[in-house]
């Protein structure tokens, strides 16, 4: 079967500004899909292929019953679940070459909700009136284009004609564009760094790549290991290099740099080789230096830019750290190690510098030891993380794996 552009919106109450997509895009000599994500009746003058019965069906209400109970949150709710539900069974028949959706609220809402089960790779647009705010939760680690709306999502005038047919003219372009980018020879390895790793993961992605590998670093900011771990189960990745697991310690501690409870344990699901450093699990990050939780405010804090506040963690932090970062390793169901650079786990954890308190990663490093026990080899080595050699030592622990 055909794969098409997915048209999904609010059909009842905005059936003027979809009519007028649908036609920009079927001028643009592409295929189209149409879901009514619309609670009330609808009448467009275009074809509906999946109805708001269909959709509210699939969000687990009758359209009725949603309808009676009077209740826009919930609403919104089953009928982005519901779309949802939909396009990730379109995708599973490979029917998906890219998505569109348009809307103010409510309908980003329920567009971004559905754009969540398209994987990496086929196009994603949502045009919003809500482009401008902060929507990281909503958008999630997908790869969504957000385009503005300018003026509301609710009919057709001079701004919104010229940016509906530039919404469609991108999406239908970006569909004719292969979504098998991933296609190659080459063994592909996520990598995980941030500033005070930076010096390891270049060397180690410049003797990988001299090896024939392909190399994806991810920064280490929540969102980014969030996206490295969702790439790996959709199955992006060979195997892992995991330089910078400073996003266990924000889990933690309430850091801005939060990757979530998931964190570390994509590449044991998926049974890929990994390699496990416990780089910058000496730092948590906060915002601002105003924005440092009062609990934590006569902590050991050191301003790395002027939004970028970081606590150094104390030995008790590092004791539950070390033993959390085992217990996700040892879940694993493919090849595994941990590394340990003694000598200091970040860029200002070295002799002399700011961070550099040798008691604390010695509970770290002794939680990592004692937890693992026979479970996960660790190795150490008496290099600071960002010393060449540790580097090719990693690199070395890596490719022993994939072999």
């Amino acid at each position: 079967m055909q794969k098409k552009v997915v048209m999904l919106g609010a059909f009842d109450t905005k059936g003027e500004v979809f009519s007028y997509l649908y036609d920009c895009l079927t001028e643009n000599g592409v295929a189209v899909s149409t879901m009514d994500i619309g609670v009330m009746p609808s009448q467009p003058d275009f074809p509906v292929d999946f109805d708001n019965t269909a959709v509210a069906q699939a969000g687990g209400m009758a359209i009725e019953a949603l309808r009676e109970s009077n209740d826009r949150g919930k609403a919104v709710g089953v009928m982005g679940d519901g779309a949802a539900a939909l396009l990730k069974e379109l995708v599973t028949q490979n029917l998906v070459a890219g998505a569109i959706g348009m809307g103010g609220g409510g309908g980003t809402y329920m567009t971004l909700r559905a754009l969540q089960e398209i994987p990496f790779g086929i196009p994603k647009l949502c045009m919003s009136t809500l482009a401008a705010k902060d929507l990281t939760e909503q958008m999630g680690v997908k790869d969504i284009v957000l385009m503005p709306s300018v003026v509301d999502v609710a009919g057709l005038n001079g701004i919104s004609k010229v940016l509906i047919k530039q919404a469609a003219a991108s999406i239908s372009a970006m569909a004719r564009v292969s979504g098998d980018m991933l296609a190659n020879d080459r063994k592909r390895i996520a990598i995980s760094m941030f500033g005070n790793t930076t010096a390891c993961v270049d060397r180690c992605t410049e003797k990988l790549q001299e090896k024939g590998y392909e190399v994806m670093a991810f920064h280490a900011t929540g969102i980014g290991g969030a996206t490295m771990e969702a790439l790996i189960r959709e199955g992006c990745f060979d195997a892992v290099l995991d330089v910078t697991t400073t996003e266990l310690a924000d889990n933690l501690c309430g850091g801005i740099c939060d990757a979530g409870p998931d964190r570390l344990t994509a590449a044991g699901e998926m049974g890929l080789p990994q390699v496990v450093v416990p780089g910058c699990l000496d730092m948590v990050n906060f915002a601002h230096l105003h924005s440092v939780p009062e609990p934590y405010k006569d902590r050991q804090l050191y301003s790395w830019a002027p939004d970028v506040t970081l606590m150094r963690t104390h030995a008790a932090e590092n004791t539950e750290l070390g033993e959390i970062l085992v217990q996700k390793v040892a879940a694993y169901k493919g090849k595994a190690e941990i590394v340990i650079p003694l000598e200091g786990i970040s860029q200002i954890d070295k002799a002399g510098d700011i961070f550099y308190a040798p008691e604390y990663d010695a509970a770290l490093f002794t939680a990592i030891k004692t937890t693992a026990a026979d479970t996960v080899k660790v190795t150490e080595y008496q290099a600071h993380i960002n010393d060449p050699q540790f580097a090719d030592a990693l690199v070395a622990h890596l490719v022993n794996l994939l072999d």
